[in-house]
């Protein structure tokens, strides 16, 4: 059997959800839907779904705010966001808070269930012209630590907490820094030894809280 990952799907307007539904048809299983922050998280920490199909701007806050509310309440899946917006700001600040991709409304449907289907298995997606924000956005140098906890750790640590943090395994971090999967771990470990956490649920967690992922 083909794999149909299930999927919550989060936006304000019933007609789009609809349109989004019916291109998806049975290659996914739609199982809830939610037009606001506070329905969205709720739907997601009961439905468990492999993907959260996110709208970045709703009347209650942003997709950014979905994110942190469910790690916040200790749900784990993976959100792809999906939006009319381009605007760097949007994809930056959705990216940052933990989506593992973004596409505009303007994909087709076909590539639409492509980037669901390959957002559940682990791989970040994004419509072309989106990711070069992305590449130049992370490529930056990491921002001055906010608080002491922060400070505890090196820079190379930053850069693995917060690929830990958004839900990377560690052969994604190993690839995108350029490292060995041990060395990964051995930064994992040190993380949560100097930050004093047990396991990275925690982690996500804490950095949620600070919203430095």
């Amino acid at each position: 059997m083909t794999y149909q990952p299930t999927v919550v799907l989060v936006d304000d307007h019933d007609l789009v959800r609809a349109g989004v539904r019916a291109e998806l048809g049975n290659r996914v299983h739609v199982v809830a839907e939610a037009g606001d922050v506070h329905e969205a998280v709720d739907a997601i920490i009961d439905r468990h779904p492999d993907v959260v199909l996110l709208d970045v701007h709703l009347p209650s806050g942003t997709g950014a705010d979905v994110i942190a509310g469910v790690l916040a309440r200790g749900g784990e899946t993976k959100f792809l966001a999906l939006s009319v917006s381009d605007a760097p700001d949007d994809v930056i600040s959705v990216i940052r808070a933990g989506a593992r991709g973004y596409v505009t409304k303007a994909i087709k449907g076909e590539e639409l269930v492509d980037a669901v289907i390959r957002v559940a298995e682990g791989d970040a997606v994004f419509s072309p012209r989106l990711a070069g924000f992305v590449i130049d956005a992370f490529s930056a140098a990491i921002p001055e630590p906010v608080d002491p906890e922060l400070d505890l750790l090196s820079p190379r640590e930053q850069e693995v907490m917060r690929l830990l943090a958004r839900g990377y395994a560690y052969k994604e971090i190993a690839r995108r820094l350029t490292i060995s999967i041990k060395t990964v771990e051995t930064h994992s470990s040190s993380v949560l030894r100097k930050l004093q956490l047990s396991s990275r649920h925690e982690l996500s967690n804490w950095a949620a809280r600070r919203r430095i992922v």
